[in-house]
């Protein structure tokens, strides 16, 4: 007798080909979304502080934390919707926002928005869920399922940073003061600078560093500008390069705990501090370094700098379109701002080291080469030149930790090898994927009906 195989499902299909189906991969994600959600609530009930769940909750029918993420996740959403649908959607959002806005004028809260985007994005969802069929739902759906990611990618990141704070009660900075002597304290260098230019072009660093995300979006959309009259989206573009960032980057902060030098070495240290030397002084070279002990409430959210790996994504990606021909050259000129103006931040408002800035550029291209051009597939080009960007970065860390004592006693010598190995990166990365232009594709074959 016949006995039919346990794997072997109604109709014919297997479970595996059923796991793979794409409306139950869609379904696992979000369930898995929301169990992280829901785990991390928990965790952040327990130690008495917001949780995501929490902060979504403010975002529909409170005070938003973020103006403009909410309404970046919204543009991001509505590539994937007709134009007439767009100004619909976008209509909406600043009706309800203004509605909101009132009302706590009203009540005597203060100005703030968001609560609109984030409607009409859940809206968007359910829509489209509920009511679209075909290609229609099926681009609407991955757009707002993007646009959906970028804000809770933000709830979740705000909950790892509290957990930062309880999984390490010390902080390293000590050795990475050392180690950035090797790249003459940049830190200390551009603080000073900013001192000296004044409040008004700190208003603009001050703006570029929080918005990064609106920049990204603003790259994401042209990127994606195509989705609908094409129906075809494109193998790769920024939002993906950010979200791996942002997943793996973070998880150092855990395992190299540093809170920056306006905290270690400033007034803002709460008594924490080595002294109060940034940026007015170096401090002195301390060639017995230790873990130094610190605060409850400061994120140790330096190493490596994810904004440097952030914004060197952008610049990355406005060098060139999507078919890989160049891109306009006020989307060349603004990436090549956001890029110099988000470097001059880090440093000049005391958020990292030096050495933070290097370890964020190797992960940025080395995460970008692994996700790059994914039709060109794993030859031994990416082998290459991922393992190359993923060993320098392990070999920086671990440089920072246990050679930063002669990395400050050999400063020129260490200074040119930490320049060096960044930069044969880089021309790797450059002769990999821009030192040729793609042909374009040919056009396809028309055959008569």
């Amino acid at each position: 007798m016949l006995v039919e195989h346990p794997r072997i499902v109604a109709g014919g299909a297997t479970l595996g080909s059923r796991l793979r189906e794409p409306r139950t991969l869609a379904a696992l994600a979000v369930g898995a979304v929301l169990a992280l959600l829901i785990g991390l609530q928990v965790v952040a009930s327990i130690q008495g502080f917001e949780g995501p769940l929490a902060s979504l909750a403010r975002d529909f029918v409170g005070t938003p934390k973020s103006m403009s993420v909410p309404w970046a996740g919204l543009l991001l959403a509505l590539v994937g919707i007709s134009v007439r649908r767009r100004v619909i959607a976008l209509a909406a959002a600043v009706g309800i926002d203004a509605v909101w806005v009132a009302l706590r004028l009203v009540d005597g809260h203060p100005f703030s928005m968001g609560n609109g985007p984030t409607i009409v994005l859940t809206a968007l969802a359910v829509i489209a869920a509920v009511r679209w069929r075909g290609r229609e739902r099926t681009d609407a759906l991955k757009a707002v399922a993007l646009g959906a990611l970028l804000v809770l990618a933000t709830k979740v990141g705000d909950v790892w940073l509290h957990l930062t704070t309880t999984a390490h009660a010390t902080v390293l900075d000590e050795y990475v003061m050392l180690a950035d002597h090797a790249l003459g304290d940049p830190s200390w260098v551009v603080g000073r600078v900013l001192d000296v230019l004044g409040p008004e072009v700190y208003a603009v660093l001050h703006w570029v560093y929080i918005e990064l995300p609106v920049a990204a979006i603003a790259v994401a959309v042209w990127q994606l500008r195509k989705v609908v009259s094409t129906g075809q989206w494109p193998g790769h573009y920024l939002v993906r390069t950010f979200l791996v960032l942002g997943l793996i980057g973070p998880l150092f902060y855990v395992l190299f705990p540093v809170v920056g030098p306006m905290f270690a070495y400033g007034a803002d240290g709460h008594g924490f501090q080595v002294g109060n030397f940034w940026p007015t002084a170096l401090p002195p070279l301390d060639s017995s370094p230790t873990a130094l002990p610190f605060d409850e409430f400061t994120p140790r959210n330096c190493m490596p700098s994810m904004h440097t790996a952030w914004a060197l994504a952008l610049f990355i990606h406005t060098r060139r379109d999507i078919d890989g021909s160049r891109a306009p050259i006020w989307l060349r000129w603004g990436g090549a701002f956001w890029l110099l103006a988000t470097l001059a931040a880090t440093l000049g408002f005391g958020y990292h080291y030096g050495v933070d800035l290097v370890a964020g550029a190797v992960l940025c291209l080395t995460v970008e080469s692994a996700l790059r051009a994914p039709e060109r597939g794993w030859g031994a080009f990416r082998i290459r030149l991922v393992a190359f960007g993923a060993v320098l970065f392990a070999g920086l860390l671990l440089s920072y930790r246990y050679l930063a004592v002669p990395m400050s006693e050999y400063p020129m010598a260490a200074g040119a090898i930490l320049i060096g190995l960044l930069a044969s990166l880089a021309v790797a990365f450059h002769n990999t994927w821009f030192a040729e232009t793609p042909a374009p594709a040919p056009a396809p074959a028309l055959h008569k009906a």
